[in-house]
């Protein structure tokens, strides 16, 4: 393991377990053990990271080659980084991909593991599906095994990554691994008909990568979906309640997918009516989760004096993140047109200049505190940060649902609850 991976490891272990509310990883592989995991790919630079941070694998990324340059080759390569190269790329991909291909199997004959997001691109928003998945996996999976003629065993596998909401501070992540397939077991087919074992073993691969994740087959439903766990408050949605069970959570939006999926036509009413209600939401500038807090009365009043407790905190929190993040905030979401990028590049440039700029305390607090405290201190900066952004969302809740009122919300909350009865006679 290189140092800088080692260095990330820990830092986004830290800094990821504030930014998600709820992290679950079912079927921990182990860190070693030459095999390729083939992962889905929803939210951009976020999925790299919170696989690196919690499915406890070491891993080598194949990362898309046109990211690298004389600048970040060297930072790529100490952070476990390989190039793959497209065609939308402009290269020769074959002739440049072979190299590749040959540095991979070194990877996974020294008993590492690769990952690869299988679909190669991410969509603008987040979605829950699944595109269609390469065979550049399973195809380094037979190279690395002819290299060394057989003589080491390869696996492949799934790796599903499942977000209530990767853009949204406090959301919740669940990370599945699939079992996993023994490349050796298919020497006499590949040897038979390569191409052949290749498409097939391709098929198997996107039915597993499917198996660990929400998979809606019509880009067009996906909204529907998201729109159904909102008002019913269940589900992979990020507005869903207290419940923490992430597993159960999945299997709801699992079975919700697979039900869109298989009633798709039948569906349309419905659909335009969730369209019809969320417009008005937006118009009247307010969310569902803050119209259903509103009309069940679920102020937060119990947590009013622990945030007046917490406010020298949070006013340190301001001082080391918050004059940071805002600036950051406003540059990525202009700079970025796909909304996918948005949190894990604002996270990544906080980690590198709130963390860097913040060194800066140890030209003054040794002074004052010694050099054990004052470390302690820079170690909770990310702690006084994560307490800045909680109370701050607070407080806006707050006057959010003061500005509230029976006679603007009536109506639209009817609405909403009609349409909790309808869903429950096509879905439950």
């Amino acid at each position: 393991m290189r140092f800088l991976y080692f260095v990330l490891y820990y830092i986004l272990n830290y800094t990821l377990r504030l930014y998600f509310k709820n992290v679950k990883v079912i079927n921990k592989p182990p860190k070693f053990g030459k095999t390729i995991f083939v992962a889905n790919h929803p939210a951009a630079f976020m999925d790299p990271l919170v696989i690196a941070a919690f499915n406890r694998a070491v891993v080598y990324f194949m990362t898309r080659s046109d990211v690298f340059n004389s600048f970040t080759r060297p930072i790529f390569w100490i952070a476990h980084m390989l190039p793959i190269y497209r065609q939308r790329d402009g290269v020769n991909t074959k002739e440049k991909n072979l190299a590749v291909f040959k540095k991979c199997s070194e990877t996974l004959l020294r008993n590492r593991n690769l990952l690869l997001f299988g679909e190669g691109v991410t969509d603008d928003i987040f979605v829950r599906r699944l595109k269609q998945i390469k065979k550049g996996a399973i195809r380094i999976g037979f190279t690395a095994l002819e290299s060394c003629d057989w003589k080491e065993d390869i696996y492949i596998a799934a790796l599903g990554i499942n977000y209530s909401e990767p853009s949204i501070y406090g959301s919740d992540l669940l990370v599945i691994n699939s079992k996993s397939i023994h490349l050796n077991s298919y020497r006499a087919e590949y040897e038979a008909n390569p191409s052949k074992t290749i498409n097939e073993l391709t098929v198997q691969l996107q039915a597993m990568l499917e198996g660990t994740m929400t998979h809606v087959v019509d880009i067009n439903d996906t909204e529907l979906h998201e729109n159904i766990m909102t008002i019913q408050r269940k589900g992979m949605s990020h507005f869903h309640g207290n419940d923490s069970d992430l597993a159960a959570r999945h299997k709801y939006s699992v079975d919700l997918a697979y039900f869109i999926n298989n009633n798709s036509g039948k569906l349309s009413d419905l659909k335009k009516d969730l369209n019809s209600y969320f417009t008005k939401l937006h118009q009247l500038s307010i969310s569902d989760d803050l119209l259903f807090d509103y009309k069940s009365n679920s102020f937060p009043g119990n947590k009013v004096l622990l945030q007046i407790l917490l406010i020298p905190i949070v006013v340190l929190g301001i001082i080391h993140c918050g004059i940071f993040y805002w600036p950051i905030k406003i540059f990525v979401e202009r700079k970025f047109s796909r909304p996918a990028f948005w949190g894990s590049t604002k996270l990544i440039m906080m980690i590198f200049i709130a963390g860097i700029l913040n060194l800066g305390v140890f030209f003054f607090l040794p002074n004052y505190l010694g050099w054990l405290l004052s470390i302690l201190y820079f170690l909770l900066i990310p702690l006084f940060g994560h307490i800045f952004h909680n109370s701050f969302t607070f407080w806006k809740r707050v006057y959010l649902l003061r500005k509230l009122s029976n006679k603007e919300t009536l109506s639209i909350w009817n609405e909403r609850k009609e349409l909790n009865q309808k869903i429950a006679t096509f879905v439950n």
